[in-house]
């Protein structure tokens, strides 16, 4: 047995050695290297492939604890997403979020009435809600300029649901609709407006010609601002191209007499 090791061990030396190659090894040895290599780099991406998961497991687990950077939501935070991603809103309103879906806790609400005094009309609510919401009722803002016995000039709104009338298991939903209301069925018996609440009780028609006078003011008022901003830019604009023609003349002046 030991004659015949050192013989092949003689082979193997000399087809290396040779200026010829043996081309029937030169294959297999070949096969060999190549299944070594991949061999270790598919079991090194198999270790990245594990070190990834631990890594995206601990960054959870970190999280879980408290300590990763993303922000632990509040309990209030957790309701108001579950009354929005619930919303059931009639065709006449619309939800938005001013500051990006990431803060939830302030949003607006656009509606449209397509019924009653206030038809043709559009009304957009602030909405700020409290971190110990559903605790505490959402603060609501009207934006739009409206005459009508339930909200002020402020845009202070007077609705039951937002004070006294308010519990935990009312929702977004709810005072959605209770605004709503308030344009197709105002109230004069619970006024903020107190003179919008005394003409719509003892003079519709009077009160109906009064909404549609503060709503072509509040038209007329955009459209001059419009104007108004527009103007300004055209103004600014003449300016500096004023500005920008006698200071290149006074640069070609200085420059001939130099």
């Amino acid at each position: 047995m030991g004659n015949d090791n050192t013989t092949v061990s003689r082979v193997a030396i000399g087809c290396f050695n040779t200026l010829k190659p043996n081309y029937f090894l030169f294959p297999l040895i070949s096969t060999i290297h190549v299944s070594f290599c991949f061999s270790r780099l598919s079991s090194r991406g198999t270790m990245i492939k594990l070190f990834k998961v631990k890594e995206k497991q601990r960054e959870l687990a970190e999280n879980a604890n408290g300590k990763g950077h993303v922000k632990k939501q509040t309990a209030g935070e957790l309701r108001l997403h579950k009354d929005i991603s619930e919303l059931n809103l009639p065709k006449t309103c619309t939800i938005s979020f001013p500051n990006g879906k990431d803060d939830l806790m302030n949003f607006e609400i656009t509606i449209r009435p397509d019924d009653g005094y206030y038809l043709g009309g559009e009304f957009l609510f602030s909405f700020q809600v409290s971190p110990i919401y559903p605790h505490e009722p959402p603060k609501v803002k009207c934006k739009t300029k409206v005459y009508h016995p339930n909200i002020d000039l402020e845009g202070n709104v007077c609705l039951n649901i937002l004070r006294e009338d308010w519990k935990p298991v009312l929702n977004i939903n709810t005072v959605i609709y209770g605004l709503y209301y308030l344009f197709t069925e105002p109230n004069y018996e619970d006024p903020l407006n107190h003179d919008a609440a005394a003409v719509l009780r003892d003079n519709p028609k009077t009160f109906q010609l009064n909404f549609y006078h503060v709503k072509q003011e509040s038209v007329w008022s955009k459209i001059c601002l419009q104007f108004y901003i527009r103007g300004f830019i055209k103004f600014v604009s003449s300016l500096l191209a004023i500005l920008v023609f006698f200071g290149l003349a006074q640069n070609s002046n200085t420059a001939i007499a130099a």
